[in-house]
């Protein structure tokens, strides 16, 4: 792992953020989910099939396993690194990631397993200038000559075979629009190298579930040339990381989403318009000194999940499961879950407590209340049980939502953020609901509400 590779992802993610139109109305869109037989290694839109995290190791670190498991976590994101899987030319040593698949399992999770960064093997030592500093400093270049992109593409495709039924998710490179693309980002050579690669892992394995670009921001034009190149034909789902900046809350994403979906949808091939979702590959908040609070971490954790699901993302991977370092001074040792030695931060516990309360749901629309600032969403269940869940981007304060008459004789329960018990008042009518910033879930043993749901 190149760690330090790794912490500058969110800087350039926000650097490349720009800011966005507050959505006012988001649409669930479950035809996003496709039908094929490929794409059934994508999850569906139900909590918590969809909810990922980062980590940044890939033997031992089984407490950490443990509790990502318990926190409902059903996806983790992890680099595959090319230079050392392939450290002797010519031959790869899969024994890490084997054990790493092996915990995994056990805990019932699953892995996005990232096909990146280049091999002194296949490429020259180019300088460039540092992206924080601007200090020249050397690097392997990127996979951008005939050699190097087919060793890569071979690199690829083996790997595919070799955990061929281990359900992975196989992504493309990372943010290869900022500078994990060496010596400078260039959308012609990293979209070279995806189309060799995703021909290569698709004739070694049919059924290999593929994924790209996992670009940094909605950097428009290069989606737009990646998109229009061809590789649509190949891959399962287009990945993106929609950081933003920390005023910014998640619900901004909804009209990027929304644009993107437009732009896969106009070079999709014939056959696949609307099977190709968009996922949430990298996402997250610092809560560093110029970031956001502990809590407000916490609220955007659980809102994040929600709102992806409800543009008809399927799968948000959640930048970061733990800490990098104890400076709370300092961006990149803040994006986590737990803190550098495991203990849970108020994100950790918004997150169980969301994948508790709405497991097995699916959002199945945005309930009309007076305010756009006011988000409520109808879940429901296979089994056709239903929950409401709950918050603003208001200051804190009362809302009724009117539900069916006859309300006053059922059972209404309410759940805060952190798992603790809220009261809720009824009426014939409805309920009333106290918004603020976290998530609240409402469950309801009156069965006539379906009408609001779905009306």
């Amino acid at each position: 792992m190149q760690r330090a590779q790794i912490r500058l992802s969110s800087r350039l993610s926000l650097r490349l953020s720009f800011p966005v139109a507050l959505s006012v109305f988001i649409c669930v869109h479950p035809w996003l989910i496709p039908s094929s037989s490929r794409a059934a290694e994508i999850p569906e839109a139900i909590v918590p099939a969809g909810v990922g995290v980062n980590i940044h190791f890939v033997t031992g670190h089984e407490k950490d396993l443990d509790m990502i498991a318990a926190a409902g976590f059903k996806f983790i994101r992890m680099d595959f690194q090319w230079e050392s899987i392939e450290s002797k030319k010519g031959e790869y040593d899969w024994a890490g990631y084997a054990r790493l698949l092996d915990n995994l399992d056990k805990r019932g999770l699953r892995a996005i397993l990232i096909l990146d960064y280049s091999n002194p093997f296949y490429e020259e030592t180019v300088t460039s200038p540092h992206p924080q500093t601007q200090v020249p400093q050397k690097s392997t270049a990127s996979p951008r000559h005939p050699e190097s992109i087919a060793a890569f593409a071979n690199f690829a495709a083996e790997s595919a075979k070799h955990f061929t039924g281990r359900h992975v998710l196989w992504e493309i490179w990372n943010e290869p629009n900022g500078w994990f693309w060496s010596p400078k980002p260039d959308v012609a050579e990293y979209t070279k190298l995806a189309v060799a690669t995703a021909r290569a892992v698709r004739k070694a394995d049919p059924q290999a579930t593929i994924i790209a670009p996992a670009l940094a921001g909605m950097n428009w034009d290069y989606i737009e040339s990646f998109l229009k190149s061809g590789i649509l034909e190949d891959l399962d789902a287009v990945s993106v990381h929609p950081y933003r900046d920390p005023k910014k809350p998640p619900e901004t994403a909804a009209p990027e989403f929304e644009r993107l979906r437009g732009l896969i949808e106009k070079y999709a091939p014939v056959g696949k318009q609307n099977k190709i979702p968009i996922l949430s590959g990298e996402w997250g908040y610092s809560s560093f000194k110029h970031g956001v609070s502990l809590e407000t971490q916490a609220a955007f954790a659980a809102r994040q999940q929600l709102i992806d699901l409800c543009c008809g993302v399927p799968l948000s991977i959640w930048y970061d499961w733990r800490n990098d370092g104890p400076d709370r001074n300092e961006n990149e040792h803040n994006f986590g879950t737990v803190t550098e030695d495991l203990s849970p931060k108020p994100a950790y516990v918004a997150i169980k407590t969301l994948t508790m309360q709405l497991s097995g749901y699916r959002i199945v629309r945005r309930v009309h209340v007076e305010s756009e600032k006011d988000y409520v969403l109808g879940c429901e269940n296979r089994a056709g049980q239903q929950k409401l869940v709950a918050w603003t981007l208001a200051d804190p304060h009362t809302i009724h939502v009117n539900l069916s008459k006859g309300l006053v004789n059922s059972s209404v329960e309410g759940v805060a953020w952190d798992s603790k018990p809220l009261r809720c008042k009824t009426d014939k009518q409805g309920v009333a609901l106290e918004l603020s910033g976290f998530p609240q879930y409402v469950t309801t043993s009156f069965t006539q509400w379906r009408a609001v749901l779905n009306p």
